[in-house]
């Protein structure tokens, strides 16, 4: 009986033997079914991605694998494969998330997964991190990734995702990041937002998001940073925000906000960046603002601001980038903006100002773009500033400035764009201006100015509507009479305007005999009986267009130089025509670039749209672009004439080892520059823009000093205002801009986005392929675990770059990546990428060799 009684403490141990056993056996079956799901998953995906998982999944030991990681009892923990861009294609149906209990990061952003989000991700009730970003993604976000309590981290950027922010995501009461950027999400934000009260960071824009802000926000004393822009988000903004400890930057710009403007702002100790234009903001700019001592860059521009700018705000010295443009503030400038020290960029443009320009503002030494244009200033020109030696850009347009153009402005080495237009302004151009070889665009128009233009290509390039309207200004350019020294007696001056009058008749009775000739000439053609076999023939013959050369000479000496266009003279290749190199009996040597001929004689069909696309490109004159002298359009043969530009291609450049290694890194700074130049004149230096539309290596030419020149305008557009600009599709496949792959909608982005690609090319010293996935935005600082350095990145051919040049590198690369965002509306324009390069780059935090690409990835 006893023994009975004890038979039940007798099995406890082989109880717990059987338990741990089944315990055991039961976490072999669970992670075998992990694997077995991941490979589920893998046999759906396209065959490409299939191949790479093959290779990246090597071994029997799944927690091996790369982008895997397990905990100790070898159940997967973390899943990361972000980065592949178009090599990770599929979607995510297959993947059954029922068995991945453990999981707390799953990291698949900047690939090219498409489909819905599936909704049984909600099992994954560890996750913390959650990132699908920059990938094809579409329909609504699955209210199911609210059952996820623990999620720290929500990334959905760049995707295409449609419908309502699910209202019971307010419930994630740990959640800290939340960015929904770039997609076509439309509806309310969530009114208990910020519940759990750790929200950190909030970036939804870009969206289609309506309403007013959400009431919790306004207490979310956690905020860090905020991007609600490119919305249609409404309501009363002077009680929607509230005060924010630890918040550092908010953007609040195209939106439809109303009311005034809150002084609770400058009671954010922390705020470096206050973003609010393109809005419906009235009253006044609040003093308080100066209170907000961390404050770098404010811009209020394009609302209705009235009154005059605090001074207060000249107590705001970390202030670098001021936008007041767009109002209709009134007053004078107050002279305490002088005090910015570290002002880069002041736009005060369109506006009621009066009064004069502070001289003080010669203290901001920073200052590399200033825009005072379209107010009521007057008075002169301080001299003083002339003594911000960066300034890169100065408009002083549209005002009642009177007196001359101070002489000191000679000192303004890095001057490229001046417009002085629409003054009262007199005198004669300083002579120290012939000092300003940096200078590239320049309108001094409708002003009072007389005498020589000075001798630089930004002058005598010109066109007229930039030097026109003005007293008696003279010099070699289109529309201005030559200056001609004063003669030293009446009587000589006398017969010479005899001669002159003499000469003019003589012209004119000559034109008017040259037009009857042709006029009987034409008469006696149309008397000509014709041949049948000649009414077959086209109507064209040929058409030469020249700047300075006699067309039909330079013709034939061209096909005599070429022999006809024998090989032995091509020097290149491309889509659209082949390169000779010609040697013209003046001793000049020229490019030739004879287009392809179709069956179809395309290009005579659409012979006027051809000449009237190449006319506008005659005008371009800018030192980075390569100069077209004319062209010809034949049945036979078209071509066009440039200039002969030494060391060829970009790309042939980097391709050669020993140039690749002559092109050293401070070399490659100054050839992205001097891109970013040419494209900066095209969009913006004209009254229509040019779009390039190819920008890529090969259409980036080197002379002797390694100055950049953009050549091939085969595909050229000018952008039409009133017009669509629809198009066909052109460019080089892997520089042409994402956008253009469902929509033929041209733009300027889609340059900017080609010169993102050339720029990493140039630093990486190859094509970067790939890489463009794992490079295209700069919208998110989502806490990728990546470990790829920049140092690794760059061309290994060169020594890492040091001091200055690697601050540079840094600077370019951050820019580039901005370039490369998949969403055109976030890009810069070109204007601000040229400013951006010329600006001073900071000092690096941490050693080159140390930073990571995914860290320069900007927001």
């Amino acid at each position: 009986m006893a023994s009975l009684l004890l038979l039940p403490f007798k099995l406890i141990p082989v109880l717990l033997l059987s338990s741990h056993v089944f315990s055991s056996s039961s976490s072999i079956n669970s992670t075998e079914a992990e694997a077995e799901a991941l490979l589920k998953w893998k046999a759906t995906l396209h065959k490409d991605t299939q191949t790479l998982l093959s290779s990246l999944w090597d071994g029997s030991n799944h927690c091996n694998w790369t982008g895997i990681t397990c905990d100790r009892t070898g159940s997967i923990t973390n899943l990361s494969l972000a980065g592949y861009g178009l090599r990770l294609r599929g979607t995510l149906q297959s993947l059954n998330f029922i068995y991945f209990p453990n999981l707390i990061w799953l990291q698949l952003g900047k690939n090219s997964l498409h489909g819905h989000i599936p909704p049984h991700v909600g099992n994954l009730s560890k996750l913390i991190f959650l990132d699908l970003s920059f990938n094809n993604f579409f329909g609504s976000i699955p209210s199911e990734i609210c059952l996820l309590k623990s999620l720290q981290v929500l990334s959905l950027i760049e995707n295409n995702l449609t419908g309502v922010i699910p209202i019971s995501i307010g419930n994630l009461t740990n959640l800290s990041y939340l960015f929904l950027s770039a997609n076509v999400i439309s509806g309310l934000l969530p009114e208990n937002l910020c519940i759990g009260g750790v929200l950190t960071r909030l970036t939804v824009a870009s969206n289609n998001l309506t309403g007013p802000i959400p009431s919790s926000l306004r207490d979310c004393k956690s905020l860090y940073r905020v991007r609600l822009e490119g919305n249609h988000f409404t309501g009363n903004i002077s009680d929607a925000f509230g005060i924010y400890p630890n918040l550092d930057h908010i953007g609040l710009s195209d939106n439809n906000f109303f009311g005034e403007l809150s002084p609770k702002w400058g009671q954010c100790p922390n705020l470096t960046s206050l973003l609010i234009s393109n809005n419906n903001i009235s009253g006044k700019i609040p003093f308080e603002l100066a209170h907000a001592t961390q404050l770098g860059e404010l811009d209020l521009s394009s609302n209705h601001l009235i009154g005059e700018i605090p001074k207060e705000l000249g107590a705001l010295k970390m202030m670098s980038r001021l936008f007041l443009s767009g109002n209709q503030l009134s007053g004078k400038i107050p002279s305490e903006i002088g005090l910015l020290s570290n002002l880069e960029q002041l736009n005060l443009a369109s506006n009621n100002l009066s009064g004069p320009i502070p001289g003080n503002l010669g203290n901001c030494s920073k200052l590399f773009n200033l825009n005072f244009s379209k107010n009521d200033l007057g008075g002169g020109i301080p001299s003083s500033i002339s003594n911000v030696i960066a300034l890169h850009s100065l408009d002083l347009s549209q005002n009642s400035l009177i007196g001359g153009i101070p002489q000191q402005f000679g000192k303004l080495k890095s001057l490229e764009i001046l417009n002085l237009s629409h003054n009262m302004l007199n005198g004669s151009i300083p002579e120290a201006f012939n000092d300003l070889h940096g200078l590239r665009i320049v309108n001094i128009s409708f002003n009072r100015l007389e005498g020589p233009i000075p001798n630089l290509k930004a002058f005598y390039e010109a066109s007229f509507d930039a030097l026109g309207n003005n007293k008696a200004l003279c010099g070699n350019a289109t529309g201005l009479r030559p200056c001609v020294l004063p003669s030293r007696d009446n009587h000589s001056h006398g017969m010479r305007t005899k001669v002159m009058v003499l000469a003019v008749f003589l012209l004119f009775c000559g034109l008017l005999l040259l037009y009857i000739l042709a006029a009987s000439f034409h008469i006696c053609c149309k008397k000509t009986p014709t041949r049948k076999s000649e009414t077959r023939e086209k109507p064209h013959g040929d058409i030469f267009t020249v700047l300075g050369f006699d067309g039909r000479k330079l013709h034939d000496n061209i096909i005599e130089a070429t022999e006809d266009f024998s090989s032995d003279y091509c020097i290149g290749s491309g889509g659209y025509g082949t390169v000779y190199k010609a040697a013209l009996p003046t001793g000049q040597v020229v490019a030739v670039k004879k287009l392809h001929q179709y069956e179809d004689n395309m290009l005579i069909n659409n012979l006027k749209a051809f000449e009237s696309e190449i006319v506008a490109l005659l005008e371009i004159r800018h030192r980075n672009i390569v100069q077209m002298y004319g062209f010809c359009s034949h049945p036979k043969h078209s071509f066009l004439v440039y200039e002969l530009v030494e060391r060829g291609s970009l790309s042939m450049v980097l391709s050669n080892n020993e140039e690749a290694k002559e092109l050293d890194w401070t070399k490659r700074l100054n050839v992205v520059k001097g891109l970013a130049n040419a494209l900066s004149y095209m969009h913006h230096g004209h009254t229509q823009p040019v779009v390039h539309r190819d920008i890529s290596s090969n259409n980036v030419l080197l002379d002797s000093d390694y100055e950049a020149r953009v050549s091939n305008f085969g595909t050229a557009r000018i952008l039409k205002p009133d017009s669509t600009n629809w198009t066909s599709l052109a460019g080089t496949y892997g520089y042409i801009a994402p956008e253009l792959a469902y929509t033929m909608r041209v733009d300027e982005k889609c340059d900017v986005y080609s010169f993102g690609v050339v720029t990493v090319e140039v630093f990486m010293g190859k094509h970067p392929g790939d890489l463009l996935s794992y490079l295209s935005s700069s919208t998110t600082h989502v806490p990728y675990d990546q470990q790829l350095l920049l140092k690794d990145v760059i061309d290994h051919r060169l020594s890492p770059p040091r001091s200055r040049a690697a601050k540079d590198v840094v600077t370019a690369t951050k820019v580039a990546f901005a370039c490369l965002n998949g969403n055109p509306q976030l890009r810069p324009t070109m204007q601000q990428v040229a400013q951006a390069l010329y600006r001073e780059s900071l000092p690096l935090s941490t050693p080159f060799s140390t930073i990571k690409v995914g860290e320069l990835l900007l927001e």
